[in-house]
């Protein structure tokens, strides 16, 4: 597997938020420090079955995507890395159209209310699952449940290509969608 950054142990983490709007303070959540880790093509792991209802109350899966790379998100209105990532997450699906389906997982906001204002206030236009209470995100092992915000892309195969543990940028989505669509 190729790493790159400071490495996959999620050491010196902060609490992601003092904001008490959705998860509450026992949940511990905390913010990685931006870790990227790109994994080679023959260590790719597939990524677990996920479906919910989106915060439209649609219902939407992964398999709906088969065949493309997605941009897996994973985030809560009340993480403050999580506004602070939303604007870059939204311009790389712009700069991604066609290549790659982004999707969010909203986790722990127990309000969809706030969650879909969060969406609004963004300008966020790719579907969001709504996970009120961490139960998908408990699928993904590659995923720490408290590392929010955090990012899988997934190869068109299902596979998951690399992971972002912490705020990711627009520069990083964008390169790495595109190796990832030209089956780096």
């Amino acid at each position: 597997m190729l790493q790159l950054g400071v490495g996959l142990p999620l050491l010196g983490l902060a609490a992601c938020s003092d904001d008490s709007t959705g998860a509450s303070e026992e949940e511990g959540f905390a913010t990685g420090t931006g870790t990227y880790t790109r994994i080679a093509p023959a260590d790719r792991k597939p990524v677990p079955e996920l479906s919910g209802k989106t915060l439209d109350g649609k219902q939407l899966s992964l398999a709906d995507f088969a065949g493309q790379v997605v941009v897996l998100n994973v985030w809560g209105s009340w993480c403050s890395p999580c506004r602070h990532e939303a604007p870059h997450l939204v311009k790389a699906a712009e700069r991604t159209k066609g290549r790659a389906q982004f999707i969010g997982l909203n986790t722990r906001d127990l309000n969809v209310a706030q969650a879909q204002a969060f969406v609004r206030s963004f300008g966020i236009t790719f579907p969001n699952i709504h996970d009120p209470k961490g139960e998908l995100l408990l699928k993904f092992g590659a995923l720490p449940p408290k590392a929010i915000p955090s990012t899988l892309v997934i190869d068109p195969s299902g596979l998951i290509a690399a992971r972002v543990l912490g705020e990711t940028t627009t520069a990083t989505l964008v390169g790495t969608v595109d190796d990832i669509a030209a089956g780096k």
